[in-house]
């Protein structure tokens, strides 16, 4: 199955991510993909993603990751709703300051 995923890139300290078409077997940290689709930078807070070919890729069936289609709702490139991508492990725990405010 093909994923839509984010590859990070640039130095220590210094994230920059790519958006890559790839296999979803494939690790993260593997190098190996398909096809770019854009990046994104968040220090500047930018992403930029070909809007034609990710619609294309997911109406041939690719699976965009939980953090990407978040990010695909709020450019409105496709339509739904966000999805959670906290740790489901361990919930967030509210402060005791905002309890007691």
């Amino acid at each position: 199955m093909l994923a839509i995923r984010l590859q990070r890139i640039g130095r220590k300290n210094e994230a920059h991510f790519r958006v890559v078409l790839t296999d979803s077997k494939n690790g993260p940290k593997s190098g190996r993909f398909l096809e770019i689709l854009g990046s994104y930078n968040p220090k500047l807070g930018t992403f930029q993603i070909d809007h034609e070919r990710a619609v294309h890729w997911i109406k041939n069936g690719a699976k965009p990751s939980d953090t990407l289609h978040n990010f695909l709702v709020h450019e409105k490139i496709i339509e739904g709703k966000k999805r959670n991508v906290l740790s489901k492990k361990s919930p967030t725990k509210k402060r005791k300051e905002a309890k007691a405010a």
